[in-house]
């Protein structure tokens, strides 16, 4: 290992896939903390439907960059990126292991990959002629422009994800390659971290999509309704709102306006999850650095905790198998 770069463990996988278990599992192994990187967790008042984790868990490892946001504040990737570096920061001047963990693959890359987002220069008239686009032809307009200029990353990129097609299609018009060339330049790129990227992904699809449909029957049984609800009074759940774009929230908007029932709006996010589980997943594998694991391959999540400690043990060595890792690279000083 790089001595001189700050050792970063990051879990990744689809929705509801266990991520969450597993990082918590190695937090406590090897005296980590946990840096969420979700970027529906940020949000306050958003806890149901973005799955946060409880009290109890956030009591026993300390979390970061959740709650750091009002539902109606903007924040990007870049904004993440600049907050995560200051945290993982902290954390290993503290003697402590970085333990990034969530589903947003943009916001891990902006981290793990060094990306500079000031790098790439765009005229803001062509983002609001892409926006007037999106209102006057519909947001698939712009996803089929996408596609015929860059068809990996139509394929990971949701056509209502306007924001991010956008950018996409700035990348292609200003920088002289496509989304996906650009994504791999900063993956060549040095990153500022020795990082180990752990993923989940099941061998039968099948059991993934029964976990979602439990962990949404789940959401719905314990507040979800109430919690969104309490953004729609508030004007933050709307078409436009993040709130109104995030899956769990978004689909309830019809069954307040009395055009769809509480059952029609937990099945649209039971699919809705599922999309957003396979575009995950295909972010995810187009990173060759990625080390799978499979937890329907294990007769128990013992068995995938313990896979998981052998590739940390075999990537991190002597930083993580010391009772009380220290972190800092001055361990023979007094």
């Amino acid at each position: 290992m790089t001595k001189h770069k700050i050792p970063v463990i990051a879990v990744q996988g689809p929705t509801a896939s266990g991520k969450s278990a597993l990082a918590l599992a190695i937090c406590k192994r090897y005296g980590g903390e946990l840096i969420s990187c979700d970027s529906m967790q940020i949000y306050r008042r958003m806890d149901i439907g973005t799955a946060k984790p409880t009290h109890k868990e956030m009591a026993e490892i300390p979390h970061h960059l959740i709650d750091i946001c009002d539902p109606d504040e903007s924040f990007s990737a870049a904004d993440f990126s600049v907050r995560a570096a200051d945290v993982i920061a902290d954390v290993y001047q503290r003697g402590k292991l970085p333990v990034l963990c969530g589903g947003t693959g943009l916001y891990l890359d902006s981290v793990l990959r060094g990306v500079d987002f000031g790098e790439l220069q765009t005229d803001p008239a062509y983002r609001e002629a892409l926006a007037a686009r999106v209102e006057a032809e519909g947001v698939q307009a712009l996803h089929d422009e996408l596609r015929a200029c860059d068809p990996t990353a139509a394929d990971a990129i949701h056509p209502n994800n306007v924001k991010r097609v956008i950018r996409a299609l700035e990348i292609c018009r200003f920088s002289g390659m496509t989304k996906t060339a650009w994504d791999k330049k900063a993956i060549e790129g040095d990153s500022p971290y020795h990082s180990l990227v752990i993923a989940l992904d099941y061998r039968d699809r099948d059991v993934l999509y029964e976990r979602i449909g439990r962990r949404v029957d789940q959401m719905m049984e314990t507040g979800l309704i109430e919690e969104a609800r309490a953004l729609f009074d508030d004007g933050l759940l709307t078409p436009d709102s993040t709130a109104g774009g995030a899956i769990g929230y978004k689909e309830l908007l019809g069954y307040f306006n009395g055009t769809d029932t509480k059952e029609t709006a937990a099945d649209a996010i039971k699919l809705a999850t599922r999309r957003y589980a396979k575009r995950q997943l295909t972010w995810l594998r187009r990173n060759p650095a990625v080390h799978w694991l499979s937890p329907d391959a294990y007769a128990d999540t013992d068995g995938l905790t313990e896979a998981a400690f052998a590739l940390i043990e075999k990537d991190f060595g002597e930083y993580v198998t010391a009772p009380t890792p220290d972190l800092s690279g001055n361990k023979n000083e007094e």
